[in-house]
């Protein structure tokens, strides 16, 4: 379903006359407006207030350069999950501390104590990660051979590329001719300066021995839009943008509120919406596998205190 087919499912009901379209002459048209309005809180409301939708949550990793201590959120980002961690490449075992008070980082900072497994926090639309997470290590790759060696009396076309044997330079035809008989390529050259190029080897990138340091934390995304133009947004734009979560659940909520704004009964419509809600949220999270015979307790974790093995005996 589009926006344009959830408000006509919408319209009848809190009897509203249905439109063709919604984003046409928009600008004189109040219902619309309101409607439009309505579609957007409701949907962020859905999306961002009343659980972390498996469809919405992303995640990020943030890359070391040996120098960055601040880095951007994403784009998309909304929040941190309730139950989120930042984990560092180089500890597995247990996450990065989170330093919510911003005196208790700076004094941290400033006494270059560091908790073992890294430390993180947010101000400034940033997230900061501490002790600064590593480069890559890299070596030079080899240099690719040179072209063969120019030689006299040699017939060459365009495009064609050799290099000098006394200074290693490299050269590319540039008119096709034959060579001199005698002599130096630096002869034939300043003989015939429009027949030679200079040219530049490609540099191969560097070989990485140690891969940068990481930070990888999940997130919930604010773009709950799928825009029909391409992409995601966080607000409705057009007739045929769609909501990424179920549209039904958009119209429910649509209907009691707008009700509720009018002054009319709407306790009905808000039970119905929250039914359909809890339903859903439910079944939006895979189910728990229980290993043994003993289930766990909801929500507890279990850190595993050395490294888990990865072959059989």
């Amino acid at each position: 379903m589009t926006l344009l087919t959830v408000i006509q499912s919408v319209c009848p009901v809190v009897g509203v006359l249905v439109p063709q379209t919604v984003f046409a002459n928009l600008s004189a048209n109040r219902t619309m407006q309101e409607m439009v309005a309505l579609a957007n809180e409701a949907a962020q409301t859905i999306a961002y207030d009343t659980r972390e939708w498996t469809t919405l949550t992303t995640m990020a990793t943030l890359t070391g350069d040996g120098v960055t201590e601040a880095f951007n959120l994403p784009a998309n980002y909304k929040r941190m999950l309730l139950k989120s961690n930042v984990w560092r490449s180089t500890q597995t075992q247990w996450p990065m501390r989170f330093v919510p008070d911003l005196d208790d980082w700076m004094q941290r900072r400033a006494q270059a104590y560091y908790d073992s497994a890294g430390e993180w926090t947010m101000y400034g639309g940033k997230i900061h990660i501490q002790p600064i997470m590593t480069a890559p290590v890299t070596t030079p790759a080899p240099l690719p051979p040179l072209p063969p060696a120019w030689a006299v009396a040699t017939n060459y076309i365009v495009s064609q590329v050799v290099s000098d044997p006394v200074d290693s330079t490299v050269w590319t035809v540039a008119v096709a001719h034959t060579s001199a008989a005698t002599g130096t390529f630096a002869a034939d050259r300043l003989a015939n300066p429009t027949y030679w190029a200079a040219t530049t080897l490609p540099v191969p990138p560097p070989i990485v021995i140690g891969p940068a340091q990481t930070a990888t934390f999940n997130y919930l995304d604010k773009n709950c839009i799928a825009l029909a133009s391409g992409g995601y947004g966080d607000n409705f734009m057009a007739d045929g943008d769609s909501f990424r979560l179920d549209e039904r659940l958009l119209k429910l909520a649509m209907i009691w509120r707008w009700k509720s704004q009018k002054g009319t009964a709407y306790a009905e419509d808000m039970s119905t919406y929250g039914d359909a809600l809890n339903a859903l949220s439910g079944a939006d999270k895979p189910a728990p596998i229980i290993i043994g015979r003993v289930p766990m307790m909801r929500g507890v974790g279990l850190a595993y205190p050395w490294p888990a093995p990865t072959n059989g005996p």
